[in-house]
């Protein structure tokens, strides 16, 4: 293509323009950054081994393709990358709605234009981000918003009696010819529409009002669904879920460390003019409370425990902790373990409860999360370390009370008050002697938690740590497995 852009059709052909299927300008666009090593899907992790090759594949072979999945797996982010693996811009009939390609009109306005102009029908340019449009599905979408309707208005306006095509109002999926359509939560949409995209993925064009005329739409059709509502009986027309070439399973991360790469990357964590130190412990903390909840079967799983949550805990903890700084007039933030019992909004509104999680309580099930995600973070770097002095102290009658707002280095006192506190979390490389204050106060919050959840000492809702209600393990040290992977 000339550096200048053809203005009118005749310049257009004599440039050497040729039209191409925008299934095969995808795959041409595809197998160049396969060809380079160019990652595909930027900000996507844990779906390389998994989702990715197998949208590489649907994509290769020209096929439309749905993601199912449960809700925060990323499958809208995925669609809409998808405008990558278009051409930067595309030349169309300049004025059409429908993006008819100047040597391959579909609507009358095209045809009419060329017609009238020939060579000097005038030609617009239409950027990638311009060819994707993507729609919720709910129950109250129709037809006309899909697909089009007669507009009076345009009949009147233009003089044309309403059986002539050009008073048609075109909707959102003759709008993204030449692009990529894309519908979330397919199987919201009603069955009389769900009818007229299986009639446009088998027979390639559409109707309106059943009037004579047929628009050969050139589309890359994506979808979402979550995978319950796409198998139930009399939720999707099953000739439409025959006509899409792949289904793609998503899934929430497999391991930890991918999981914190996620939230790390999509929580806001910097804070303007404020020093923030998040402690990898913590953060590993707050991930493993969504891998535990999405283990619990007090936890509807049908519904899935999204990636939000650990995003917005993350953030959430570091505002505790922020909040704390500003009032002890600390220069650094440092989330701790117990900045997660203010972040407790975060978690339960996030989860839906099974009818035995009604009985116990989102409240009580999320400090549940916590005291269990603290203890397996504890045993993942400190597994086998021994706790018996620090657990008889309790059972003596000792207890130890820090104030939520207390500065860094007073916890720190306070904790050193435990006989073998400090030593343990150094020992276990949990936080060395220089260390920042706010590291060390978080590493005992840690240890002292993970002894909560083996219940060798109790907690109370102010935050006290004491002798345990119920008897706990014999003998030194933790259990030698880790709940969390249990």
């Amino acid at each position: 293509m000339n550096p200048i852009r053809p203005c009118t059709l005749g310049e257009l052909k004599s440039a050497g323009y040729k039209p191409l299927a925008v299934k095969e300008e995808v795959r041409a666009n595809l197998v160049r950054k396969l060809k380079s090593g160019e990652r595909l899907f930027p900000g996507i992790e844990g779906y390389e081994d998994s989702v990715v090759p197998q949208i590489v594949n649907a994509l290769l072979a020209r096929h439309d393709f749905i993601l199912l999945g449960l809700r925060g797996q990323a499958k809208s982010r995925i669609l809409r990358q998808l405008v990558d693996l278009l051409d930067e811009e595309i030349p169309i009939l300049a004025g059409s709605e429908v993006n008819d390609d100047p040597l391959r009109p579909i609507s009358k306005y095209a045809k009419t234009l060329i017609e009238e102009s020939g060579d000097d029908a005038p030609i617009a340019w239409v950027h990638r981000d311009n060819r994707f449009v993507e729609k919720l599905a709910t129950p109250d979408v129709t037809i006309a918003d899909i697909i089009g309707d007669v507009d009076p208005i345009k009949a009147a306006r233009g003089g044309h009696i309403l059986a002539d095509e050009l008073t048609i109002h075109f909707g959102l999926m003759p709008r993204a010819n030449r692009g990529i359509f894309a519908i979330n939560e397919l199987p919201d949409l009603a069955g009389k529409i769900q009818v007229g995209l299986f009639n446009i993925l088998q027979e390639g064009d559409v109707q309106v009002k059943g009037y004579p005329i047929r628009l050969a739409l050139d589309l890359l059709m994506v979808f979402t669904a979550n995978p319950e509502d796409y198998t139930a009986r009399g939720k999707i027309i099953t000739p439409l879920k025959d006509r899409i070439g792949a289904e793609i399973r998503t899934h929430y991360p497999e391991v930890i460390e991918v999981g914190m790469a996620i939230t790390r990357q999509e929580a806001w964590t910097a804070r303007d003019g404020v020093s923030v130190e998040v402690p990898d412990f913590v953060a590993e903390t707050v991930e493993r409370v969504a891998f535990l909840a999405r283990e619990d079967k007090r936890i509807d799983q049908r519904s899935g425990v999204s990636q939000r949550l650990p995003i917005t805990v993350l953030e959430s903890v570091v505002s505790n902790a922020e909040r704390r700084a500003l009032r002890v007039h600390e220069d650094r933030v440092v989330p701790r373990i117990s900045d997660l019992y203010a972040a407790l909004p975060a978690i339960t509104g996030k989860m839906e409860l099974e009818y035995e999680g009604e009985l116990h309580g989102a409240d009580k099930i999320a400090r549940e999360l916590i005291q269990n995600a603290a203890l397996g973070t504890f045993h993942d770097r400190a597994g086998g370390a021994d706790v018996e002095e620090i657990v008889e102290y309790f059972e003596q009658g000792g207890a130890l009370q820090v104030a939520e707002d207390s500065a860094a280095a007073a916890c720190v006192e306070g904790f050193a008050t435990v006989p073998g506190l400090i030593e343990l979390i150094e020992s276990v490389g949990l936080a060395a002697s220089s260390a920042s204050p706010g590291a060390r106060a978080a590493a005992c919050e840690l240890a002292l938690e993970a002894m909560v959840g083996e219940k060798r000492i109790s907690r109370n809702l102010g935050g006290g740590y004491g002798r345990a209600r119920h008897a706990g393990p014999t003998g030194k040290g933790f259990k030698g497995s880790d709940p969390f992977s249990a």
